[in-house]
């Protein structure tokens, strides 16, 4: 067993875990943020996704003992003041989502793609959700999201 403090969604949290623990068992196991979804545990699909320290990462990649000292922002940690963030409202008024089930790790990583790059074409935006894997919607939407979410951050 190993103790960890992290801030969670602007919460510092200190819990003991075993070494095996990966940070995707943590936050939905443990901490009952269950927004962050695990749907392959091989790092293929992307729901998984996560910010740490401002950056995207795929949850089921990291051990939850790496992450101690660190910052982490779940999709629960994305509304302000009872206000969803720009991406949220993105993939609401675009229908970026059937099943919803990839929707948090996509919103995730848009966030990231945001940060990074202002304004990305359609192909940088593709490029960028190779990492996440959407089985219902053919993307087109995502990318609609993406690209309308742009134009107000």
């Amino acid at each position: 067993m190993r103790k960890i403090s992290l801030e969670i969604n602007g919460r510092k949290i200190s819990k003991e875990v075993q070494d095996h623990v990966i940070l995707s068992v943590l936050l939905r196991d443990i901490l009952n943020l269950t927004g962050t979804h695990v749907g392959c545990d091989t790092s293929q699909c992307g729901a998984c996704v996560v910010h740490v320290d401002g950056k995207s990462i795929k949850s089921c990649t990291m051990l939850a003992a790496d992450a101690d000292g660190s910052k982490i922002t779940t999709i629960e940690g994305l509304v302000k003041n009872g206000k969803m963030h720009p991406i949220q409202e993105a993939f609401k008024k675009k229908h970026g989502l059937q099943c919803g089930f990839c929707t948090p790790g996509m919103v995730m990583s848009a966030i990231d793609l945001l940060n990074t790059n202002k304004n990305p074409s359609e192909k940088e935006i593709r490029k960028w959700f190779e990492g996440n894997i959407c089985r219902c919607t053919g993307y087109q939407n995502i990318v609609a999201a993406v690209k309308e979410a742009a134009s107000k951050i």
